[in-house]
């Protein structure tokens, strides 16, 4: 369990693909402080320690993983945002989030108002029913709350809709996490309200 606080930035430093599957080296600042087996939020997908240096951990990607999160399309010297697992004693800065990516959306707009950077981030069907205004969600492992909730103008009478969500960023998260960094368009991994699934389910039963 995580809480899309991010902790420190990490480099992509080698790419070892394995068939469907990959291994991921990455520079970490806390590298040293991780065990074999330690959960790690990498741009919000719970990935577990493989192999271990003073300066960097490597992970195991299965092939579900680069297939459904935006993790397939990082290249060597790519940016992400770490996040450490939840410990019990920790105040809880941001909100639930498990590190399982539910879809991905795609970086929209991302410019300069004054100090602060405004945000957007499309959001496919299964994403956008989950979304409310003032709402969390983890956009690539960074807890975040919805300043705006935009529907898609070209959704039909028997779709799911969908659309798009605005955030604020200010100027210390868009420095401490992999933001400054982002190409345009890029592929953005989501993972909606835990809260916010569970209600689905229990009002479906």
């Amino acid at each position: 369990m995580f809480t899309g606080l991010v902790e420190a930035t990490g480099t992509i430093t080698k790419i070892t693909n394995l068939g469907d599957q990959a291994r991921y080296q990455i520079a970490i600042p806390f590298a040293s402080e991780l065990a074999l087996g330690d959960s790690v939020a990498t741009n919000g997908c719970c990935l577990t320690v493989a192999e271990l240096s003073q300066e960097s951990a490597s992970f195991d990607l299965l092939h579900q993983t680069l297939k459904v999160t935006s993790l397939g399309s990082l290249k060597v010297g790519s940016k992400v945002n770490l996040e450490r697992a939840l410990l019990p004693t920790q105040r809880l800065g941001g909100h639930f989030v498990q590190g399982h990516v539910d879809a991905t959306g795609t970086l929209s707009d991302l410019s300069k108002h004054g100090q602060d950077h405004r945000l957007e981030v499309t959001l496919p069907p299964e994403i956008f029913k989950y979304c409310i205004n003032k709402g969390s969600i983890a956009i690539d492992g960074i807890s975040l709350t919805i300043a705006e909730l935009r529907q898609a103008t070209d959704t039909q009478p028997n779709q799911q809709p969908h659309g798009s969500a605005v955030f604020w960023i200010t100027p210390h998260t868009f420095q401490e996490t992999h933001l400054h960094a982002l190409p345009p368009q890029a592929s953005i991994n989501l993972e909606a309200d835990l809260l916010a699934k569970y209600t689905e389910k229990l009002l479906k039963a």
